[in-house]
């Protein structure tokens, strides 16, 4: 089976995100309508797939039980996720781009927001 999408780079970059109508809840948004990055704006135009990991990262992947990290892989956890757009926008590129649940720290309890990787349609 060959993949729909192939990686063009990985980019790895925080942006901003704009949405015509806010998400009902902060901490789970959907696609949002448009992003800037690198000093420009990108119209989503098509929302392409999405999907949600639940995985810890860092050092929250060490602070729980095993048993106990296995029922926060299925049910979730407060901060902790990533949700993940695979947009394409109206210059025609296509970017995975995710909302990580993550706080910075205490006084910014807001994840962020970050382009993953730029992507091209398999040939």
């Amino acid at each position: 089976m060959q993949a729909e999408f192939e990686p063009v780079r990985f980019i790895g970059d925080a942006i901003t995100v704009e949405f015509d109508q806010p998400p009902v809840l902060a901490k789970k948004p959907g696609v949002p309508d448009r992003f800037g990055w690198q000093g420009k704006t990108f119209e989503v135009t098509a929302l392409l797939g999405e999907w949600f990991d639940r995985g810890r990262r860092g050092r929250m992947s060490m602070n729980m039980r095993p048993e106990n990290l296995r029922k926060a892989e299925r049910l979730g956890s407060w901060g902790v996720g990533r949700y993940y757009f695979r947009v394409e926008v109206s210059a025609g590129q296509i970017f995975d781009i995710y909302y990580d649940r993550a706080p910075e720290h205490a006084a910014d309890r807001q994840g962020h927001w970050f382009v993953w990787r730029e992507l091209r349609r398999a040939s």
